[in-house]
């Protein structure tokens, strides 16, 4: 869960918010969140930011419908305050017993997809473009969308290439079964980075 720390900075960042506020604020709400688990709850559960949300939060709320951070934030603590309300009631759990198990799972895996859709597109593997190919649809579309089929990145961008290597490197950590293999993936691929150009070091 420790990769949590340094992922939902950089994605909520891309909103305009500081990035070392988002970092300490990541720690505190997770360090909060762990220990009303334990000392309140008595159950053995970390709590964390959730990716899916953070995700949500950035590239469908700020940077999809035009939203700004601050208004965004509003949202949340509205949202927050009714989720406070459902769940203190019978509300959330009649809420849940009326969605169908194969549509709970549809959600999780939706969630996921969308996860490895934003992780696939900022590590520069897949490109949006009207170039070539899609200057065929957009002759004939004239609602303007001919930059949303996606083509293959050229693999000579420094950015894909560090993110394949860093993908390379988890993944042989995870299957040599060590226990903190995303976090060691993170740091090495930023060491990477910093020497490749591509990791930008903070003056």
């Amino acid at each position: 869960m420790a990769y949590i720390l340094f992922v939902n900075p950089s994605i909520l960042s891309l909103t305009g918010m500081d990035k070392g506020a988002v970092f300490v604020a990541t720690i505190i709400a997770a360090a909060i969140g762990t220990l009303v688990m334990g000392l309140v709850a008595n159950v053995p559960f970390a709590q964390a930011p959730g990716m899916g949300l953070n995700a949500f939060f950035t590239f469908t709320v700020v940077l999809g419908l035009g939203f700004t951070w601050q208004q965004a934030l509003a949202m949340v603590f509205i949202c927050g305050i009714i989720n406070i309300i459902i769940t203190t009631t019978k509300i959330r759990k009649m809420i849940i017993q009326a969605i169908p198990e194969s549509l709970q799972y549809a959600i999780s895996g939706g969630i996921g997809l969308f996860i490895a859709y934003i992780g696939i597109k900022q590590a520069h593997f897949l490109n949006f473009t009207g170039e070539g190919v899609n200057q065929i649809f957009a002759s004939q579309n004239s609602s303007g969308y001919s930059d949303i089929l996606p083509s293959l990145t050229s693999f000579k961008d420094p950015v894909a290439q560090l993110a394949l290597i860093g993908l390379i490197i988890t993944i042989v950590l995870m299957l040599l079964k060590l226990k903190s293999a995303i976090l060691v993936g993170i740091l090495s691929t930023t060491v990477i980075g910093i020497f490749m150009g591509v990791t930008q070091v903070p003056d």
